[in-house]
């Protein structure tokens, strides 16, 4: 068995609307016992409560999760100020949960910590690691780098970043009953389980190719030895750059034909280098990209496609959609047709969830390694083999 309920309440009163998801939630499992969960929810909402309610239902359950940019399911699509939960019923995929904190000052050992307290309470070798972690105190990269050395390259990671509805602030992880920050949630998969997974941005290169020459984290100096920011304006032009800087990423190629996404988030004239929002590798290279709304929206559907082409089971069982929460500022008013798109390629049953991340997590093809990504539609699709 292999059952997956969704439970999704709009309802701002946190008493409310975890009362209503469980009644939702309940109803699905019919009488099953959920052995694991994702909980996803708006900055505002009484996360101790919600959490201490989850326990109280079904005790002992391994739960992680994360505050968000707005979130999406099966139930509700597309929704603002909401809570939803996904919850995992089964006797043939062992799923485990672990915790690494204070991310902040060491993000690798965070990251290394979590793996192994889920490791230590599983029977078997996990197969996938879903991970939630903060985006606001520690580096991204360097928390994917501790997880892929506790895991082994050849282990997909999937997640996205804790987000707290660009105010920039605080987010708050969730593990079991604990509402946390600066930490690192983890849930490891393993048994017999069937998953695949779809990653898409819809942005296309402007530029020629070059080499990053000059970097120190997420600030990029020079480009092919030339100025960064001097490299950008050459492509954009001045007053193009000036007002929309913030949507031309630069694509960082994996190799010829893959890249991920990295958004700036500001630029120094006086050194002339441009800040990204996460990390970019010295010797990198890169190409300034460019999107249409239109373009933006489908890759969402892009997404899925390629999770349902390489699923190697009949039909899913669930869906886990991670989408980025600079995705959802340019789309605008249009943000909830990326939800639209993907429902109507999965059986009108299929329970999904999801949210908006400052940042997402995933390989970039099926086998390859996993990437930390900006601006990027991330599709997992799992079932029992």
């Amino acid at each position: 068995m292999f059952r997956v309920v969704v439970g999704h309440s709009d309802d701002p009163d946190s008493q409310n609307a975890i009362a209503e998801i469980l009644q939702e939630c309940s109803c699905s499992l019919a009488g099953s016992i959920p052995q694991a969960g994702l909980l996803f929810t708006a900055i505002d909402f009484d996360h101790a409560l919600i959490l201490q309610s989850i326990q109280d239902a079904f005790p002992g359950i391994e739960l992680i999760g994360g505050t968000t940019n707005g979130e999406m399911s099966s139930i509700l699509e597309f929704q603002q100020d909401s809570l939803t939960l996904m919850l995992f019923a089964t006797d043939e995929v062992e799923i485990r949960a672990g915790i690494g904190r204070e991310a902040s000052k060491n993000p690798a050992l965070a990251a290394q910590e979590a793996i192994a307290q889920a490791k230590a309470k599983s029977a078997s070798l996990p197969q996938l690691c879903i991970t939630f972690p903060d985006s606001l105190t520690s580096n991204g990269v360097l928390i994917l780098e501790g997880l892929k050395q506790s895991l082994g390259e050849h282990i997909p990671l999937i997640g996205g970043m804790a987000a707290d509805d660009f105010t920039f602030d605080k987010t708050y992880q969730f593990f079991q009953g604990e509402v946390l920050s600066d930490s690192v949630p983890v849930l490891l998969f393993s048994g017999k389980l069937l998953f695949s997974h779809g990653v898409a941005s819809g942005w296309t290169p402007i530029s020629q190719r070059r080499r990053v020459t000059k970097v120190n984290g997420n600030v990029v100096y020079e480009i092919d030895g030339q100025r960064a920011l001097d490299f950008y304006r050459h492509y954009l032009g001045e007053e193009s750059f000036a007002s929309n800087y913030a949507i031309h990423a630069l694509a960082v190629f994996e190799d010829q034909d893959h890249f991920y996404l990295r958004a700036p988030n500001g630029y120094d004239e006086q050194f002339g280098s441009v800040t990204f929002f996460s990390d970019i590798p010295e010797q990198a290279v890169v190409q300034i990209i460019d999107a249409t709304r239109d373009n933006i929206l489908s890759a969402s559907e892009t997404s899925l496609k390629n999770a349902l082409a390489d699923y190697p089971g009949v039909e899913p069982t669930a869906a886990l959609l991670i989408s980025c929460a600079a995705r959802r500022r340019i789309l605008g008013t249009l943000a909830k047709k990326e939800y639209q798109l993907v429902k109507t390629h999965l059986p009108k049953a299929l329970p999904c969830c999801g949210f908006y991340a400052y940042g997402e997590i995933a390989p970039l093809v099926s086998g390859g390694q996993t990437q930390f990504h900006n601006q990027t539609f991330v599709t997992l699709l799992m079932g029992r083999k």
